[in-house]
Order: structure tokens, then C-alpha cells, then sequence
């Protein structure tokens, strides 16, 4: 799972990345709201970790939370702050949070909150595809490519879907040029200059040209 950890105090960060990076997740972090705003917008979160009190505001989490949150920011935000008055909880919660830790807290019970809030990612996740590199959000019609969102056109996602969804069957250019356009189009050209396009926006390496057609390239 990606993390985005918002922690202006290195001694605290340093044991929690550590610790995440343990568990099999990539963790980018950011000390102050100005760098978090740029990550969360390059890394697009699983789950966020923020600090309320940062370098720029004593609200700074409260503000990057509300912020995300209006977005269109549906991944779950877990407070960490030494804030721990009712008052605080209750705007945390209204700022879009979904839990709070106070510090100092208990690095176990912290990866406890992680490990509750990712289960709820993971149903969320049996919408996406991922094979190795390439990552399909079928909900949401987008596409990363080592992380990074690659914009596709409807025709050039359509295809790729369609290979992804049945990774070790070959279509034929004629098969594809019927699903995906139908009676828009009769010559296979457009096949061949989809992928094209795909290899250039994706990788070369993400549709295989073989024996009858095409195949998803890549592989968990």
C-alpha cells in the first residue's frame, strides 16, 4: 500500500517508517504541509498518517485533511498529535479524519490503526488490477504505470482493460477492432495504432505482439 506519512519531527517519523516500511509499504513522507501537498497529488495515498501541528499552521493536518477530502479524497486519514482534547477529536473527525492516536503513543497499537483502516482499502482494491508495473482502477477508469498516472484516451483504456482483465488470452486484431470499436471503425489500423500509443504512454513493454495478436505484456 502507498502511505503518505505528514510528520514534522524526525524522531518520530524516522521508527514509524521504518516500522510501515517493515510491513511491505511504501511510505513517502513529508515534514510540512507545503511538500505534503505536493506528494499527496504525485502518490495519490492509501491511507494518510498526518500530524496536526505542522512548521505552517498549529492546524496544518486539520487543513491538508479538509483539503483532500474536498478533493474527491476517499482513502482513510488516521491524526497523530499530542492535541488530545475532546474538542481536537471532534474536529478532527469533522475535518474528514477516521481515526486519531495521541502521542506519545505505542508504536504497536499505531500499526494496529494502520493494519483496521487498510482493511477497509483492501475491499476497496478488489476493484483494481495490478500486474507488476501496470495498475488498472477499474472503478475509476485510471492507469499507473510505476506508480505514476498515465492519462489514456477512452479507446487506448478500453483495450488495455481488456487485456488485463484476461492477461493469458491473445486477441486478434480483428476481435479487438469489434469490442472496442464496434461498427465505428473497419479497419484494423486502428488496432495497431492503439497499442502504439500505449506503448508510448505506458512502457513497450505492456502489450506483446505474438502469434495471432495481442497479449497483456506484463505479469504480477
Amino acid at each position: 500500500m502507498r502511505l503518505l506519512l505528514v510528520e514534522d519531527e524526525p524522531n518520530i517519523a524516522r521508527p514509524v517508517i521504518r516500522a510501515l516500511e517493515a510491513q511491505g509499504h511504501q511510505v513517502r513522507h513529508a515534514p510540512d504541509l507545503e511538500s505534503a501537498r505536493k506528494f499527496f497529488l504525485e502518490v495519490e495515498p492509501d491511507l494518510m498518517l498526518l500530524d496536526v501541528r505542522l512548521p505552517e499552521s498549529e492546524d496544518g493536518g486539520f487543513i491538508l485533511a479538509k483539503e483532500a477530502r474536498e478533493a474527491g479524497y476517499k482513502g482513510p486519514i488516521l491524526f497523530m498529535t499530542a492535541r488530545d482534547a475532546l474538542a481536537d477529536r471532534v474536529m478532527g473527525l469533522d475535518e474528514g479524519g477516521d481515526d486519531y492516536v495521541v502521542k506519545p503513543f505505542d508504536l504497536p497499537e499505531l500499526l494496529a490503526r494502520v493494519r483496521a483502516l487498510l482493511r477497509r482499502v483492501s475491499e476497496v482494491k478488489k476493484s483494481r488490477v495490478q500486474y507488476g508495473p501496470l495498475e488498472l482502477d477499474l472503478g475509476n477508469r485510471a492507469v499507473r504505470w510505476e506508480g505514476r498516472l498515465v492519462e489514456l484516451s477512452g479507446r487506448e483504456y478500453a483495450l488495455l482493460e481488456r487485456l488485463a482483465l484476461f492477461p493469458e488470452r491473445i486477441y486478434s486484431p480483428e476481435e479487438l477492432l469489434d469490442l472496442i470499436w464496434g461498427e465505428e471503425a473497419s479497419d484494423t489500423g486502428v488496432v495497431k495504432v492503439c497499442v502504439h500509443h500505449l506503448r508510448n504512454k505506458l512502457d513497450s513493454r505492456v502489450v506483446r505482439t505474438v502469434p495471432g495478436g495481442y497479449k497483456l505484456g506484463v505479469e504480477p
